[in-house]
């Protein structure tokens, strides 16, 4: 389960050494099943954090656009 308040670069980074462990074959077979599933909650969380950030800057760009609009 993520924990709140976590940033996206941390959650990025986490995922990235994972995937660094995986690729190397670094994991202990007993942990890799929670490993992995670490991995789809970090992955699920950055990109839900993504199309956050993708909204709220259409939000703004939108609202500029407007203002522009108005004043021109």
């Amino acid at each position: 389960m993520m924990k709140k308040n976590v940033s996206y670069a941390s959650s990025y980074e986490e995922l990235q050494k994972i995937l660094s462990e995986l690729e190397q074959g670094d994991i202990d077979v007993d942990i890799l099943s929670a490993k992995v599933k670490r991995a789809g909650e970090l992955i699920e969380f950055c990109q839900k954090r993504l199309t956050e950030t993708e909204t709220e800057v259409k939000k703004v760009v939108e609202k500029f656009e407007k203002q522009l609009e108005l004043g021109g």
